[in-house]
């Protein structure tokens, strides 16, 4: 690939190493990137009220495509620019779908407000009995009704002691047009997005206005839920560590998160 003109990177098994930090050199060769002109990006399952450690640790304040495309968030300025939603109507669907196809499972929705930590808007709620699938839960336990009353950026249906992947070929079949199903943990967690939404579409909606194409762009990632940016960029690389699937998917594979593999890649331009 020639110079790229932008970098979307996936946060969690790529630019963050096992032990989630951002190594000197993965920092070291992001900000030579950078101050050489080219836009960086995150790319992430992530909510924007999670980006704020990642800012913190990569010392730049990047534009962020978070909750797996379906929002868009300046953490510099800290505003939510753009948010995709499922509606009430579609959560419902695919609430009634999920408890039937995958018995035993529980549920929770991810909202936005304005702002990464919008007091006006409860940003994570779960049905009671929900089980997380990380430490440090900051949810909302609420009723079904409640649950699903407001438009959502994303569904997580959690069954504990599950496959996520067959969790997601499970339910598959049965969504139709409602919604795409995603998975960044093979722990049990599938996610649900608006239909046609992914990580790359986020990316393309910040980059277009720049007037850049695919072909500008280069993406990192490890899990299924960055396959359709891994493919959609002029070139997608994929960690040493990452899901069979998203390996399958990219140009390139590179060392793993711990291993600096970002940072190699972005050397042989940047450095």
């Amino acid at each position: 690939m020639t110079l790229p003109a932008m970098i979307a990177t996936d946060v969690d098994g790529t630019l963050l190493d096992d032990d989630e930090h951002v190594s000197p050199r993965t920092r070291a060769a992001v900000h030579a990137a950078v101050d050489a002109g080219a836009q960086f990006v995150l790319a992430t399952g992530r909510p924007p009220r999670w980006i704020g450690p990642v800012v913190d640790a990569l010392g730049l304040a990047p534009m962020a495509v978070c909750a797996n495309g379906a929002v868009i968030y300046d953490p510099a300025t800290d505003r939510i620019l753009s948010a995709r939603t499922l509606s009430t109507e579609a959560l419902q669907q695919l609430a009634d779908i999920a408890t039937r196809v995958i018995p035993g499972a529980g549920l929770a929705v991810e909202r936005v407000g304005r702002s990464a930590h919008d007091a006006a808007t409860p940003q994570f709620v779960s049905s009671p009995g929900y089980e997380h699938a990380w430490l440090n839960p900051d949810n909302t336990e609420v009723s079904m009704e409640d649950l699903l009353s407001a438009p959502a950026v994303k569904l997580l249906i959690r069954k504990a002691g599950a496959s996520s992947a067959d969790m997601a070929a499970e339910l598959s079949g049965h969504l139709g047009s409602a919604g795409d199903i995603t998975y960044s943990t093979n722990n049990g967690l599938i996610e649900v997005v608006p239909r046609g939404i992914s990580k790359a579409t986020g990316v393309d909606e910040l980059a277009r206005p720049l007037g850049l194409i695919a072909a500008d762009i280069v993406t990192f990632g490890d899990m299924p839920n960055d396959i359709p940016m891994l493919r959609w960029a002029g070139h997608g690389v994929a960690m040493g560590n990452a899901h069979p699937e998203a390996l399958a998917a990219a140009d390139e594979v590179t060392a793993r998160n711990s291993e600096d593999g970002l940072a190699r890649v972005l050397e042989r331009w940047w450095m």
